[in-house]
């Protein structure tokens, strides 16, 4: 309803550029408040569940694909109808699963690394505000 008011009024006096510059201003705020991350503000420690859910969930499909891929693998050992199918598929579920065992290891030192360099930067940004806000 705000968005709506505003062309109206400035429809009715184009040449004021009070009007024009409180218009741009307040769109800028608004992005900028958009624009920012709910984690700056909020400053609370998170669990580690909270941190760490994306790469555990990665692990884990990558762990069941990759076990799916060994028995799919080692049926093609045992079965003799349809060998082929069970040749093709067994290395591609083992493949994509090692893949995805791989991306969610790798996944969680480079968050670890993140949430020091977060911790530093808070460190920094209140030895900052304490000098320079007196």
């Amino acid at each position: 309803s705000t968005m709506e008011t505003h062309p109206k009024s400035l429809d009715g006096n184009e040449k004021s550029p009070e009007s024009k510059d409180l218009l741009t201003s307040h769109t800028a705020s608004t992005l900028c408040i958009s624009s920012r991350s709910e984690s700056v503000w909020t400053s609370a420690p998170r669990n580690k569940w909270e941190i760490y859910h994306k790469p555990i969930v990665v692990v884990s499909v990558g762990g069941a694909v990759f076990l799916f891929g060994v028995v799919v693998t080692s049926l093609s050992l045992f079965i003799t109808t349809n060998k082929d199918v069970y040749k093709m598929c067994g290395p591609a579920f083992l493949s994509l699963g090692l893949m995805l065992l791989v991306c969610g290891f790798v996944w969680i030192p480079i968050i670890r690394k993140k949430q020091r360099q977060r911790q530093k930067s808070h460190f920094f940004q209140s030895i900052k505000s304490f000098f320079f806000n007196r």
